[in-house]
């Protein structure tokens, strides 16, 4: 048995979706029977929000309040620390936190955006985990370029699969990357049958942050991508929605008169809960990704349409390059434009009990927790 402690946000950002996207770690690590802890601390001011209030602020409470309870769910009650300004320890105090550190196998930073680099000296090793290829290359590209030191670690791993690889064209930054994809633990969502009229949809950001510009070209977010399928509604006889957050008023009505449904995203993310139950409410998933992911060939698959797949929704979504690592075709579908989108939900309609069942089984076989933390530890040599 390993001792791992994550470095990664949860208390600041406390929505159903992500979550996922840390619980999918930490149960996943815990099911294969090792020592895991989450540990996060005060990044910047006003950096915890509140989506009762709707605002940011210093105030952790009711962050603490959800990640504490929802560890709890899963026997982690004992396993995570939040730092909150000021240095005020919560779950765990500074000594236990310490003696945690000094036994560790792993430090995995994801998130924490190097605020335990003191503490995580002591663990045995220091391992990086990046979950926002092309951006974060293209960050520590321009840093190295200007003589920046990079973060330091005994290991870096990417979801973007094609990093690296021959003619791809996100920057190493000299780094010999290893891979993972985003894990999820099948056993923590069901595989009900959608309700009556559910529709094919997705939880978004119209834009995360910034456009970034590499080597004179400027990549964004999937406000750019959404432009190629917008037809779509009007091209397939099965509902479409979009759970999205940062969608302007007027382009939220042209999205309207193209056919689609639109919810509030953050709404339908309020809880790990609530998460859940809007996927199940869902016939399937389309999404687009990110400019960036598309542009570069990241090879990037998301944690929520792996969520899709765990609950046995067929997924169409936007090629990245990731059908170069996964099966697609049979409950699974990467497309480029919005003819072969229409295409794939027709195939889906045409059996869509059995394309259930291979959505199911990607997530089984190539996306599980276990099997992908498995890989991941092996490859340490843990």
């Amino acid at each position: 048995m390993a001792t791992l402690v994550i470095g990664s946000y949860m208390v600041r950002y406390p929505l159903g979706g992500n979550l996922s996207w840390a619980l999918q770690y930490l149960v996943g690590f815990k099911e294969l029977g090792h020592e895991v802890y989450m540990v996060e601390k005060y990044a910047y001011p006003d950096s915890c929000y509140d989506p009762v209030k709707g605002v940011l602020s210093d105030d952790c409470t009711y962050g603490l309040n959800v990640v504490s309870d929802l560890l709890a769910r899963y026997g982690l009650e004992n396993n995570w620390c939040y730092v909150e300004k000021g240095d005020i320890y919560h779950g765990l105090s500074r000594e236990q936190v310490n003696a945690v550190f000094r036994r560790a196998d792993v430090y995995i930073e994801s998130g924490a955006h190097g605020s335990w680099e003191e503490e995580s000296a002591l663990a045995g090793l220091r391992v990086y985990i990046d979950v926002d290829p092309a951006y974060s290359h293209f960050k520590w590209q321009q840093e190295k370029d200007e003589n920046i030191p990079l973060p330091t670690y005994d290991r870096y791993f990417t979801n973007g699969m094609n990093v690296g690889k021959d003619h791809n064209i996100i920057p190493t930054g000299g780094i010999d990357w290893g891979y993972i994809f985003n894990p999820v633990n099948t056993r923590l969502f069901s595989r009900l049958a959608p309700p009556a009229a559910a529709p094919y949809s997705t939880i978004m950001n119209w834009k995360s942050y910034d456009c970034v510009t590499y080597k004179g070209v400027v990549y964004g977010h999937k406000d750019i991508e959404f432009e190629k399928f917008m037809a779509l509604p009007r091209l397939v006889d099965t509902p479409l929605e979009v759970a999205v957050s940062g969608l302007e008023e007027d382009k939220e009505r042209i999205l309207r008169e193209k056919g689609w449904s639109i919810t509030n995203a953050q709404r339908v993310t309020f809880t790990f809960d609530t998460f859940r139950q809007y996927l199940y409410g869902c016939r399937g998933e389309f999404s687009v990704c990110k400019n960036m992911y598309t542009a570069t060939d990241s090879g990037w698959f998301s944690d929520k349409s792996a969520a899709y797949l765990a609950s046995g929704r067929p997924v169409v979504v936007q090629d990245t390059g990731f059908s170069r690592h996964l099966p697609v075709g049979e409950g699974l579908f990467a497309v480029n434009d919005v003819a072969e989108a229409q295409e794939a939900i027709e195939a889906i309609e045409r059996n869509y009990q059995w394309h259930r069942d291979k959505a199911f089984e990607i997530a089984c076989e190539y996306l599980e927790a276990k099997n992908v933390l498995r890989k991941f530890l092996d490859e340490l040599g843990l």
